[in-house]
């Protein structure tokens, strides 16, 4: 019997997790694998998705807020913190489903799942064999080769904070120009063409910085293949649907079965 797989969507605030989360579960459905839906955003607000398990059943941000009496990010902080203690009844939600994959979407800032302590811990007690990260870029920040390097060294991060499989996500694809998306490709693909864009911007610490991270970029080389996404036409999802299949199953697919 095969293990379900975990799949982490993670990237800024604004990225398109949630999106892709639901774009997800709507192309395993059209293919007829079985998927859940897991919210772990205690914060969330007009999900494009219903999800089959979810954190605000057991934490509310605005409970949080008022009862602590803390800020937005002092209470985003702290329900950070109380999944984690909540893990145990989300992994007897997620056994009570037989499923193909768990789709977790991750809490909005990234920091808050990737740079504390919960977020590792939460990976750890799922199920750590059989999880990988769906690290998102956003196409809004990765039109400049300069943000397009400071995009991927937080990718970097958290493929070392998390220490679990990854693959990188241009999510909304679909809101760039084919100019654009060409030109993003191609940096993805040759470390070259991105130093040469960054050469071209205007002389700064920002370029010349910028000039440093890409040389360490450069030795992660065959850890940043890009997969672009979109949510018409549910763009892309097979390709990424293949990846994590390659990665776990050696390329078998669920409708094989």
């Amino acid at each position: 019997m095969k293990e379900n797989i975990f799949v982490y969507f993670i990237g800024t605030a604004g990225s398109g997790k949630s999106t892709l989360t639901h774009v997800f579960k709507q192309w395993m459905n059209q293919c007829g694998n079985d998927a859940v839906t897991v919210n772990l955003d205690p914060g969330a607000e007009n999900l494009p998705y219903v999800p089959d398990i979810d954190i605000r059943d057991w934490i509310s941000l605005k409970e949080i807020m008022d009862s602590y009496e803390l800020g937005p990010n002092g209470a985003q902080i702290a329900c950070a913190d109380m999944i984690a203690l909540n893990t145990d009844d989300i992994k007897k939600s997620i056994e009570s489903f037989k499923t193909d994959y768990i789709l977790i979407d991750t809490p909005g800032q990234l920091e808050l799942f990737v740079f504390r302590e919960a977020g590792k811990f939460i990976v750890k007690f799922l199920n750590p064999n059989r999880s990988i990260v769906a690290y998102l870029l956003d196409p809004a920040l990765a039109k400049t080769a300069s943000g397009f390097v400071s995009q991927l060294l937080l990718s970097i991060n958290t493929s070392f904070r998390l220490d679990l499989p990854q693959v990188n996500i241009l999510s909304k694809a679909d809101i760039l120009s084919d100019e654009e998306l060409e030109i993003i490709k191609r940096w993805s693909n040759s470390p070259e063409a991105l130093e040469d864009s960054i050469n071209k911007e205007n002389a700064s610490v920002h370029r010349e910085m910028s000039e440093k991270i890409s040389n360490i970029i450069k030795e992660f080389q065959d850890e940043i293949k890009l997969y672009p996404t979109g949510k018409e036409n549910l763009q892309g999802v097979e390709d990424l649907y293949s990846a994590i299949q390659l990665i776990f199953e050696g390329g078998e697919d669920l409708l094989s079965d």
